[in-house]
C-alpha cells in the first residue's frame, strides 16, 4: 500500500475539510478579507490539519482551487494560491511538533501569494521588489494571526476529539 492511499472515511474527511476551507474563504470575502494585500482569511485556520490528518490535504487544496474562483486577482491566484496551499499542507504533514505546523502556511503564503498580488499590481518593473516586500508583510502577518491564534486553537480542540485522533491514525 502507498504512502498516500487514503481510506474512504478519509476522502469524505478531505471533502469536507475543502467544502469548509472554500464557505469560510466565500465568508470572508463578504467582509473584504479574502483577498488582497490584507487578509484575514479565517479558512487558512484550516491550513494546520494535515499535521493531524494528513487526508486534509488535497481537500485544502481544492477547497482552495474553489475559493479562489472570486479572486480578483485572475488565472495567477487561481493557479499559484491552491499550490501555495498544497505545498503548506505538505510541508505542515511533516512538522515535528503541533507548534510548528502553522509555519508553513505562513511562510507559504507570504512568498507565493505575496509575490502573486505584487506581480499583478507592477508586472515585472522595478516597482515589484518594494511591492512584493509589502505584501509578503502584510499577507504573512495575516496569515499568522489566522494560523498561530484560530490555528493553534483547532489544534488543540481536535487533538481531544476521538474519532479525529482515529482518523489520523487511519489508513
Amino acid at each position: 500500500m502507498s504512502k498516500f492511499h487514503f481510506s474512504t472515511r478519509q476522502i469524505a474527511a478531505a471533502g469536507l475539510i475543502g467544502a469548509l476551507y472554500a464557505v469560510m474563504s466565500y465568508f470572508a470575502a463578504i467582509f473584504g478579507v479574502a483577498f488582497g494585500p490584507i487578509q484575514f482569511r479565517f479558512s487558512e485556520a484550516l491550513c494546520v490539519l494535515p499535521f493531524l490528518i494528513p487526508a486534509a490535504a488535497p481537500g485544502l487544496f481544492v477547497g482552495c482551487v474553489v475559493a479562489n474562483l472570486l479572486s480578483p486577482y485572475g488565472v495567477l491566484d487561481m493557479v499559484f494560491g491552491p499550490l501555495a496551499t498544497l505545498l503548506a499542507a505538505v510541508l505542515t504533514m511533516k512538522c515535528p511538533n503541533r507548534w510548528l505546523a502553522s509555519l508553513p502556511p505562513v511562510v507559504c503564503n507570504m512568498v507565493i501569494v505575496g509575490a502573486v498580488i505584487a506581480f499583478e499590481e507592477t508586472g515585472f518593473t522595478a516597482a515589484f521588489p518594494a511591492a512584493f516586500a509589502w505584501n509578503a508583510f502584510t499577507v504573512g502577518l495575516g496569515e499568522a494571526a489566522v494560523c498561530f491564534l484560530l490555528g493553534q486553537l483547532l489544534l488543540s480542540v481536535l487533538t481531544r476529539v476521538r474519532s479525529v485522533r482515529a482518523l489520523s491514525a487511519d489508513g
